[in-house]
């Protein structure tokens, strides 16, 4: 299946599975896409991920996280940096998603990497997401 834009394709695979309390979902895997999950693994919003290696598109098998109660730790996904319009950041002007509560997930020269990584770094970036 031909995607345009698959970052948004990841989120709403992410959204859809947590909207009806799936364990996991399963994402055709790029680069981009694993380093992505590796931020949402470091940053606590799921619980894992694993690659498969299966013929002819490897895929990223994203195990998600809820409370005690069953609730979505995730809040909200956002696609930020579109193909039709690209956002770009310098480090001064990276964003804070809800006043430090939430994550951007920044792609720079040295990386994708949190906003609050990339202020740090002293590099700016395309500002491909944001969850809260």
């Amino acid at each position: 299946m031909l995607v345009t834009d698959p970052i948004a394709d990841m989120l709403t695979r992410i959204r859809n599975g947590l909207m009806v309390r799936k364990p996991f979902v399963l994402i055709p895997s790029s680069k981009i896409k694993v380093a992505i999950a590796q931020i949402l693994l470091e940053e606590g919003y799921i619980q894992g991920y694993e690659v498969t290696n299966e013929r002819p598109q490897p895929n990223i098998r994203i195990w998600l996280k809820y409370d005690e109660k069953r609730r979505s730790i995730v809040a909200g996904l956002k696609r930020v940096s579109k193909p039709g319009r690209r956002v770009y950041k310098g480090k001064q002007e990276l964003p804070w998603v809800l006043s430090g509560l939430g994550v951007a997930i920044v792609s720079t020269p040295k990386g994708v990497m949190t906003g609050r990584q990339a202020r740090r770094r002293g590099v700016g970036g395309e500002v491909l997401c944001y969850v809260w």
